[in-house]
């Protein structure tokens, strides 16, 4: 087997992604429709990257049930190593509930389960330590983040950190998260997520997380945001004194996109081109191209493409 370039290490879960007619607070409304599908942020950028065909791996916990067996499977039909996945006897697999409504808005509700009983012991450096790009993202027991804090320490040079917070790290604050952001070469985040992590706007959140260690700084902006310089563009990066505005590809949207995991699509995107040595203005784009995938379809990784599919894009 070749050497697995990016392994991941965050919460596997089964979504179940429900179409609402409106989000609503104390009353009710109908379901449209109800999809089951595999996910979790690191999960799903493991996933993209494994399709455009770079080797990867990933480490977490699952139950011994139905879903566990499905979150295996749909990660070994894409290549990734699966051998340090854990599945916890007699327990069930983490799962959200993903509610969505026509005007995009969106409430996710997470039950971390199985992935609650990840232990130090199911975490091996030396498996990490092949990797060029260990990707971590968020679980939502204080036990698995301090694992997280305890295995950056002994993290090598060699290998470059990749980290998406996601609303549950953003929240805990810069001062938790400080033992993280000063190993991170690739942050990964959205707007809000900053603004919370920071307190501050997204271009003096950026160079604050900058000041603190990231080498790279990388802001998803949605659909698009119009800057105080000018234009529309769907991501923001900063390297030291450099900043990278990327614009919108040219096409339109027939109708409202799915956004579940449109952001682990863009950093799967980003980290390919990173990986292929692309410049930063590159890595965005094939971030943004891959996220545009990934809202064509419902869920995190139905959408997202092969690596032919890529290039005949680009």
């Amino acid at each position: 087997m070749s050497r697995i370039e990016v392994i991941g290490l965050g919460a596997i879960n089964l979504d179940y992604l429900c179409e609402v007619k409106e989000l609503v607070t104390d009353s009710e409304t109908l379901i449209e429709h109800i999809k089951a599908t595999p996910g979790g942020s690191a999960a799903n950028t493991i996933y993209g990257l494994a399709k455009l065909g770079i080797p990867t791996g990933f480490i977490g916990a699952v139950g011994d049930d139905e879903n566990g067996k499905l979150c295996l499977k749909d990660f070994e039909a894409v290549g990734v190593d699966t051998s340090q996945i854990q599945v916890k006897k007699e327990a069930k697999s983490g799962y959200t509930l993903c509610l969505s409504d026509k005007l995009g808005r969106r409430s996710i509700y997470v039950s971390p389960c199985a992935n609650s009983l990840l232990d130090q012991d199911d975490v091996k450096l030396d498996y990490l330590n092949q990797a060029r790009i260990v990707h971590l993202s968020s679980f939502a027991d204080d036990k698995q983040f301090n694992i997280q804090l305890d295995l950056v320490k002994g993290l090598p040079n060699s290998v470059k950190l990749s980290f998406a917070p996601g609303t549950l790290y953003a929240l805990k604050g810069m001062k938790a998260l400080l033992p993280l952001l000063q190993k991170t070469y690739i942050l990964f985040t959205n707007q809000e997520e900053i603004e919370h992590l920071t307190g501050k706007d997204l271009t003096s959140g950026a160079s604050k997380c900058l000041d603190l260690g990231c080498h790279i700084v990388v802001v998803t902006l949605g659909k698009g945001l119009a800057l105080e310089s000018g234009g529309v563009f769907t991501s923001y990066i900063r390297h030291k004194d450099k900043e990278y505005k990327i614009a919108p590809r040219e096409e339109t949207w027939e109708s409202q996109p799915e956004t579940t995991g449109a952001g682990d699509a863009y950093a799967a995107g980003f980290l390919f081109g990173f990986l292929k040595e692309k410049s930063l203005e590159r890595c965005g784009q094939l971030g943004e191209l891959m996220a545009r995938f990934a809202m064509r379809k419902a869920g995190a990784r139905e959408g997202l493409p092969s690596l032919n599919v890529i290039l005949s894009h680009c």
